[in-house]
């Protein structure tokens, strides 16, 4: 097939498009490198200006690409309803035009819009807790930011991202959270789950000793987004262990890294803390645990259940409240010999299972091939 990934987020379409041009197939990705992440792309998407000359200026060169190089394709992938920074009514006429001139448009469910925040705020969903709510009361990130709340719940926003998911032939979600969210607007033949996509060849394998003089903690995390992510609280929690254990174990914090430069700071861990309000692992953990290092994240029963692993469960799952997160921290540097070693050699079969970048693209890949598959067979019997 001949794919356009348009939009990227934390790497993720870029490392898709290397699993699907394993598989075979012709791919394209336009994006902005995820701003200060600067991540791989063949078209670049980015916002060289701001303020309204800057919107215009995109804005103009999305047309002209638009009847140039972004056409033709069988599949175009958008990371977001919101996949350009334009104002929504712009990037509706982008995708409009972007529909028309490919074969089809799909989802990749990858991050916040306004169906996965109603999933949130759902007293009803199985998320008992989440970046926006914990255990039915709003969480720190929904005091702190209140107006991304009122925003992602504006008729402007809720119906521009109502007109994407009536408007696309199906959509793949990267994350449990994510695949719950997309349920909810979109029947079973039109969603699948895809996982986040890990390029095992560019890991750096990392051979945790057995019996580690000093553990090395490392937090990865963006300075912006400290309370979405549960950062500030795993922070917290660490130092304190840390003081309790003296000479035990040491943390290195690292922030709005560019992602090359951010992979090599990585390597030098034992293990990685990435977030506390997610069920599942995202890039940050995954890329560790590629490398075979431990990973502090998101590690519930339901999501091990969703992807039908039973055995293998290497995660440590981090609670939502500081004083277990603590003790969790505490368990980690008085970890018996072995025992950090074992669960990093676990966290690299389980990367290599269930997120290997062609693994991963093999999944989008088939259900896309499917829907194109439906698509024309109704077309034809039209």
């Amino acid at each position: 097939m001949k794919i356009l990934l348009l939009g990227d987020a934390s790497n993720c379409h870029n490392t898709l498009s290397t699993g699907l041009r394993r598989l075979g197939h012709e791919v394209v990705v336009a994006s902005n490198g995820t701003g200060w992440m600067h991540t791989p792309r063949d078209i670049d998407l980015s916002r060289r200006l701001t303020g309204k000359a800057g919107g215009m200026l995109l804005y103009m060169r999305m047309l002209r690409l638009c009847f140039t190089r972004l056409r033709g394709f069988d599949v175009v992938a958008i990371h977001n309803p919101l996949f350009l920074q334009l104002q929504p009514e712009r990037v509706r006429r982008i995708f409009d035009i972007v529909r028309r001139n490919n074969r089809s448009v799909f989802l990749t469910a990858l991050g916040t819009d306004s169906v996965y925040v109603q999933e949130c705020l759902d007293t009803a969903s199985p998320l008992r807790y989440t970046e926006y709510m914990h255990f039915g009361s709003p969480a720190p990130m929904a005091i702190e930011r209140s107006h991304l709340l009122r925003d992602w719940q504006s008729d402007k926003l809720t119906g521009h991202c109502d007109y994407i998911y009536d408007n696309i032939d199906g959509a793949v979600a990267v994350l449990y959270e994510y695949y719950l969210a997309v349920s909810r607007r979109l029947p079973l033949h039109l969603r699948a789950y895809g996982g986040v996509p890990i390029d095992m060849s560019a890991s750096t394998p990392v051979e945790i000793p057995e019996n580690p003089e000093t553990i090395r903690l490392f937090l990865g995390r963006h300075a912006g987004r400290l309370t979405a992510k549960g950062t500030d609280r795993l922070e917290t929690a660490a130092r304190r262990a840390i003081e309790r254990h003296p000479g035990k174990a040491e943390l290195m914090i690292v922030e709005n890294k560019p992602i090359a430069e951010y992979r090599q700071l990585l390597s030098s861990a034992h293990v990685v803390i990435d977030q506390a309000y997610s069920y599942s692992p995202a890039t940050n953990a995954l890329l560790a645990m590629a490398n075979g290092q431990c990973a502090v994240t998101g590690a519930e029963p339901e999501y091990y259940d969703f992807i039908g692993e039973t055995d293998n469960r290497p995660m440590f799952n981090s609670p939502v409240d500081v004083d277990a997160m603590t003790a969790m921290f505490e368990k980690i540097i008085t970890s018996p010999p072995g025992e950090l070693r074992r669960r990093g050699l676990q966290s690299r079969e389980f990367v290599t299972r269930h997120n290997e970048a062609t693994v991963v693209a093999g999944r989008f890949a088939s259900f896309w091939e499917e829907r194109l598959m439906e698509k024309t067979s109704r077309q034809q019997n039209a």
